[in-house]
């Protein structure tokens, strides 16, 4: 895919988007979950903040204010990637297979008494 790669902070996982999807979508592409409810950009459950790249949105108003947006606030569920991004967002969870992965092995080393 081309595009643009997302660095994840703390947790540095890493995604690939591209100009045409929001990053909450991307994320979720990739097997990872951030937090969210509207997806229309007003209840900012997905706030998130930017430490470095660009973002668009193509909503009027995408519920972060101007000053917010000057310190990188971002709202995945409605942003859109112009740039290789660094996001700090603590409250990401990664639910793709490696997320699973110990589970798995807790089900398939299971024994009878």
């Amino acid at each position: 895919m081309s595009g643009f790669e997302v660095l994840l902070l703390p947790a540095g996982w890493r995604f690939r988007t591209t100009p045409d999807t929001p990053l909450l979508l991307a994320a979720k592409a990739a097997g990872i979950r951030m937090p969210s409810s509207c997806r229309n950009g007003t209840c900012r459950s997905c706030l998130c903040q930017m430490r470095s790249g660009e973002v668009s949105y193509r909503i009027e108003w995408p519920g972060v204010a101007s000053d917010e947006q000057a310190e990188g606030w971002i709202l995945p569920c409605v942003a859109y990637a112009e740039s290789d991004l660094e996001v700090h967002a603590p409250q990401a969870q990664r639910i793709g297979p490696e997320a699973a992965e110990p589970e798995r092995r807790l089900l398939t080393g299971a024994r009878r008494a």
